[in-house]
């Protein structure tokens, strides 16, 4: 399967030609180079003969890639609802099991008993982990789901795809997501300002999971 516009190679069901960015409604599968299909008649009033009409690939579009701000205010969006759906549950959990008795007792003025201390860093270990858990859920989860994208994107028009442009796995979103540890280790966020630069408006972390952010044109 070859691009009708630049003649790269395309993969089996890909909306769009990795190489030039050219989308398609539907996969052209042409030739190299390009070529129509066959002809078919038109035919014309008043007894003129007919002339042959060619079928061209229907196209849509030029993909749009998102660039490093709108991006920005995606995470911005996605941070503030897991940190609010973290403190929905975290505050229950809190009065259910008993924790609140433990804190109002808490004094930093104070010594702390060795039950004490472990109850602390239960509690913190549990915090972190449940955290984790969650922001990892909430972003694999919804970008491998039909929206292809989590609250923020979704709010502002973007989508997460592979590099042909199909809805990403579990594993791959899994992948993405975790691959921001590789990005938060570069220094001055790097890695994240390369969104606003590459070609493809890639961060480090889609290239580690081989994923782009597009903005859906509606």
């Amino acid at each position: 399967m070859y691009c009708s516009k630049c003649g790269g190679a395309m993969a089996d069901g890909a909306t769009f030609c990795p190489d030039c960015g050219q989308a398609f409604s539907v996969a052209a599968v042409v030739p190299r180079p390009p070529a129509m299909s066959p002809p078919l008649a038109v035919s014309i009033p008043g007894g003129v003969a007919a002339l042959p009409a060619y079928s061209l690939p229907s196209t849509v579009p030029r993909v749009e890639y998102a660039g490093f701000w709108l991006r920005l205010v995606a995470l911005v969006i996605d941070n503030v609802i897991i940190g609010l759906s973290f403190f929905l549950v975290v505050i229950p959990l809190i009065f259910l099991t008993g924790l609140r008795t433990f804190f109002d007792n808490f004094h930093p003025g104070e010594d702390l008993n060795e039950v004490g201390i472990f109850m602390l860093i239960v509690f913190f270990f549990l915090a972190a982990t449940g955290a984790l858990v969650l922001t990892w859920l909430y972003h694999a989860l919804m970008e491998c789901s039909e929206w292809q994208a989590t609250l923020g994107k979704k709010a502002l028009g973007l989508v997460v795809t592979d590099m042909s442009g199909q809805r990403v796995s579990f594993g791959r979103a899994t992948g993405r997501h975790f691959g921001k540890i590789v990005t938060n280790m570069v220094p001055a966020f790097i890695g994240y300002i390369l969104a606003g630069f590459t070609q493809k408006k890639q961060a480090l972390h889609d290239m580690l999971a081989g994923c782009l952010v597009l903005r859906r044109n509606n």
